[in-house]
């Protein structure tokens, strides 16, 4: 397939690509970026370059680069967003994160309608955000959305995606923590455990809904790939676990104490209200995925950290 890719140069892209690129597809990246920095020569060679803010609606203008490439593109994945909990939550930052997230789709889908044959699928993010954050309450695909800010932009977010063509298959992802040792929460929590400083984050009994980076991408190429996947999927590790267990396991994987808990007073002060992405969270479940017959790699938390662990060894 010839594959537009939008929002595929951080964390999941990384992995994403080769994975594509093994499988025989055609990839044209999107990005703001000038070069493909952060993949090897060998993947870099093969990739068609667009470098153009995909939230901006002129770059989707008719005979533009990005236009063109859309036209011929068998399928599309949008991942663009701008990271959730990396800063604090100021107004101007908020509204980057939705227009990073609303903005592309909503011109991603306007430009798909412009076309007399559009991509046969769309792939587009969304987040496990989706529901809500809660201590007690368990959600699978068909659970009602949150109230929260997150909840109500995901909504936003799946809304824009749901107004492509009727001849476009989608598959809309809700994207829980992905685990790498090559970028996100658990990059940064390495050193630290590592150093023997590791420990629980809050009250440590709040959910994560996790899942290893090379599952994601393996769910991200069989929605391409599998007319039978559409329809919104919740992209999580069947073994959701509280934070206290999360950094029990990777003490454990490490070999290192996993005894020092960051205060969540701590973690305020860094990040204001966006550190509620890390102090709340949700247990969240996929029904679809067992009907659709996808096989995890990585379906609990110690092979899915000893996988990532090792691979940030090599």
């Amino acid at each position: 397939m010839r594959l537009l890719l939008i929002g595929c140069t951080g964390l999941v892209g990384r992995g994403l690509i080769p994975v594509l690129q093994a499988a025989g597809h055609q990839l044209t990246i999107v990005s703001r970026r000038a070069s493909p920095a952060g993949f090897s020569a060998e993947v870099a060679r093969d990739l068609q370059w667009i470098e153009v803010d995909p939230a901006v609606e002129s770059s989707w203008a008719a005979s533009t680069p990005l236009h063109d490439a859309l036209t011929v593109s068998d399928g599309v994945v949008n991942l663009a967003g701008e990271p959730i909990a990396e800063q604090r939550w100021t107004v101007q930052h908020l509204e980057t994160l939705e227009s990073s997230r609303l903005g592309t789709t909503r011109h991603l889908v306007s430009a798909l309608a412009t076309l007399a044959k559009p991509p046969s699928v769309l792939v587009n993010a969304s987040a496990v955000g989706y529901f809500g954050s809660s201590l007690d309450g368990r959600f699978e695909e068909s659970s009602p959305t949150g109230q929260d800010f997150l909840a109500r932009l995901c909504q936003k977010w799946e809304q824009a995606a749901a107004e492509k063509p009727a001849a476009t298959r989608l598959v809309v992802l809700r994207i829980g923590i992905v685990l790498s040792a090559d970028g996100g929460a658990l990059a940064k929590m390495l050193p630290v455990f590592r150093a023997g400083f590791g420990g629980p984050i809050g009250s440590g009994q709040q959910w994560m809904s996790w899942i290893e980076r090379g599952d994601l991408c393996r769910i991200i190429q069989s929605a391409l790939e599998q007319d039978s996947w559409s329809g919104v999927i919740n992209a999580v590790a069947p073994d959701p676990v509280t934070m206290a267990v999360f950094a029990g396991s990777l003490g454990r994987c490490l070999g290192r104490p996993s005894l020092l808990p960051v205060p969540g007073p701590m973690l305020q002060l860094l990040l204001g209200d966006g550190s509620k992405v890390v102090l709340e969270g949700q247990f969240v479940s996929s029904s679809r995925l067992g009907q659709l017959g996808f096989n995890f790699r990585c379906p609990t938390l110690p092979v899915a950290l000893d996988v990532a662990t090792s691979s940030s060894n090599r």
